[in-house]
């Protein structure tokens, strides 16, 4: 089993400590979310890391696992919508403003010292590098992936979604709400929230989505859930692409292994 590195530190937005861990020493950066109710240790002890062991090994991919709070949001029984909103919006806050800005740190700190010294040679550039980092999760982890990319494409150029859960309306409220909404992808597609340059940005990356076929406990909601968000992707005119894998393939860490393994070689052999 590939062990990371082990990271813990404070969150402003949060106001907590936070946990984290890294698998390799550089390459595309690529950061993973928890299943519902996970910790950022669930993608090791599940052979994540394992299956896109060549790419990190060989300086392909470095993985970031992040932790989540769906404790204290999402599956917070005692708290109504809006504050279930108030939280997932302070989770967004800490992924993007904080642990974002430290992946990319790590990530840049992790280049050869020959790659930085041909950069510094090269003529200067007056366009603005595109961003470069992933995000990836299954379940409701496949909806913060998805939320990053779509709410800040200026930071995340693709995102990969594994049997996701993408309607949170039963969670955090409707529309109306307005943290609900900035939180939720299909009432942001619905109501019209991403502007032309929103939708310009989006274009230039990817939403690779992936369900299976399974009779199981909870892969048919994620099958709807994941052909749903891809038809409302596409009527906003921002590109998405889904595969619906066999009847065997169900909601577990094994296949979602797999389809990590064949999502990320696809992306960065």
């Amino acid at each position: 089993m590939m062990e990371g590195n082990y990271y813990k530190e404070w969150s402003t937005a949060l106001g907590r400590d936070m946990e984290f861990k890294v698998y390799g020493s550089g390459g595309v950066p690529v950061l993973a979310f928890p299943c519902q109710g996970g910790r950022f240790y669930d993608w090791e002890n599940n052979g994540m890391p394992d299956a896109a062991a060549w790419l990190i090994q060989n300086g392909r991919i470095q993985l970031f696992c992040a932790d989540s709070i769906d404790h204290d949001s999402f599956l917070a029984e005692g708290l109504s919508p809006r504050r279930r909103a108030e939280m997932q919006e302070k989770y967004f806050c800490y992924i993007t403003g904080e642990l974002v800005p430290r992946i990319l740190a790590l990530n840049a700190a992790a280049k050869p010292a020959e790659e930085a010294s041909k950069a510094a040679d090269k003529p200067a550039k007056t366009e603005k590098a595109g961003p470069i980092l992933w995000a990836v999760g299954a379940d409701l982890g496949a909806y913060q992936a998805v939320n990053c990319r779509l709410r800040r494409p200026e930071l995340f150029c693709g995102a990969i979604g594994l049997s996701g859960r993408y309607d949170v309306s039963g969670w955090l409220g409707g529309p109306e709400d307005d943290l609900a909404l900035r939180n939720d992808p299909f009432a942001a597609l619905s109501v019209g929230l991403l502007d032309s340059a929103a939708k310009a940005a989006l274009a230039k990356g990817q939403f690779l989505l992936c369900a299976g076929q399974a009779q199981d406990y909870a892969e048919p909601a994620a099958l709807a859930s994941t052909q749903a968000l891809d038809a409302a992707l596409k009527a906003a005119g921002i590109p998405a692409a889904a595969e619906i894998w066999g009847q065997d393939v169900t909601h577990e860490w094994r296949w979602w292994a797999r389809a990590f393994d064949v999502f990320t070689n696809r992306l960065f052999s």
